[in-house]
């Protein structure tokens, strides 16, 4: 039986009076979009960034390809395969498309190989961007396919997306999905955080659902309606509007 591409058992993570991840377990397969669903607080992007190297996890294991492997900084999590859009972008406003990408690479070859290879990118993936345009130029949704094009530079094995709706139009959003859904016929493993559940729904296969930094659920969200979902996300259904007096 194939092992799935990401494993975390019990991964646990303290902050000063703040317990942000409490024996947390899921696990993503080759080409699945799984997401984690949960409130803002309830310790979603923590979790990733354990994942991404960028913060170490107190307790737990990490499995990659079913061996343990808990990456030490964002370099290794890179070099396993793992790369991460975060919700706030890191562009450099003066800088091209382009040139952001070739910084993010480490300088990795030529500048004109970069632009090339997003040129490539950006066809195969439906992510158009010049290259050459500065980012101070572009709209909110250009500045995003910037990251995701970074990120798709170093051929992810898992890609994180974090909150990655928050700032896109509806046609941005769609447009995103279709991407996301090409990465992953490809076979790439895809983490989707975000509290948006008309969006989960639509998109992703699996949902593990933390609230206060723990598992409340995995479900398939597909089978799932808003206010089950909202039940494993706060604990009770969203409240219902009052009519409007006609």
């Amino acid at each position: 039986m194939t092992p799935p591409r990401l494993e975390l058992r019990r991964i646990s993570k303290q902050y000063p009076g703040v317990r942000a991840n409490d024996a947390v377990s899921l696990s993503v397969a080759p080409g699945e979009i799984h997401a984690v669903l949960g409130e803002n607080g309830a310790g979603k992007s923590t979790l990733m960034k354990i994942i991404a190297g960028a913060v170490q996890a107190d307790a737990g294991e990490l499995l990659w390809d079913g061996a343990p492997r808990a990456p030490r900084s964002p370099a290794q999590a890179r070099a396993l395969g793992i790369s991460m859009v975060y919700q706030h972008f890191s562009l450099f406003d003066s800088l091209t498309a382009a040139q952001n990408i070739w910084l993010g690479l480490d300088q990795h070859g030529t500048l004109d190989e970069v632009r090339a290879k997003v040129r490539q990118l950006s066809a195969e993936y439906g992510l158009p961007l010049d290259p050459e345009r500065p980012v101070h130029a572009l709209s909110v949704g250009e500045r995003q396919r910037v990251e995701i094009l970074r990120a798709l530079m170093t051929a992810p094995r898992l890609l994180i997306l974090d909150e990655p709706t928050s700032v896109l139009t509806p046609q941005a959003v769609e447009a995103l999905f279709v991407t996301l859904r090409r990465l992953a016929g490809q076979g790439c493993a895809i983490l989707y955080i975000s509290h948006k559940l008309d969006e989960i729904r639509a998109l992703c296969h699996r949902c593990t659902v933390l609230r206060a930094g723990r598992v409340t659920g995995e479900v398939d969200p597909r089978q799932e309606s808003n206010a089950s979902l909202s039940r494993l996300m706060i604990g009770a259904e969203p409240p219902r509007l009052a009519a409007r007096a006609v």
